[in-house]
């Protein structure tokens, strides 16, 4: 059964730093691509960054220079260091395994002073 736990979230003053993780398991974490995504309140759900097994990376626009994507595979867990965080950031992020179609329940980050 493939699971996605994110943790991580939290209140943070905007300029500040957070880092997700997300802990995979019931499948080959090595051989697959992984995603994050968030979902503003009153917004659609959309991709911030995405890792393929080979340590290629994409990021969306609005967070390229701000948001790493990194995994470690001996862990089966992937993160997300956000920097210079800002208002506009605040959403709930989620972890997501693409080729298996699975989500984590998400994790809450908000931004504010």
């Amino acid at each position: 059964q493939v699971q996605l736990v994110e943790s991580g979230g939290g209140l943070v003053q905007p300029g500040g730093s957070l880092r997700l993780s997300c802990a995979a398991s019931g499948f080959t974490f090595i051989n697959y691509v992984m995603s994050w995504y968030r979902q503003a309140p009153g917004k659609e759900r959309e991709l911030v960054a995405t890792i393929t097994a080979g340590g290629g990376l994409k990021y969306a626009d609005s967070m390229k220079g701000r948001f790493t994507i990194s995994r470690d595979n001996a862990k089966n867990t992937v993160y997300l260091q956000m920097n210079s965080l800002k208002p506009e950031d605040t959403a709930v992020y989620y972890c997501n395994a693409p080729w298996f179609g699975v989500w984590g329940q998400g994790t809450q980050v908000t931004v504010s002073s």
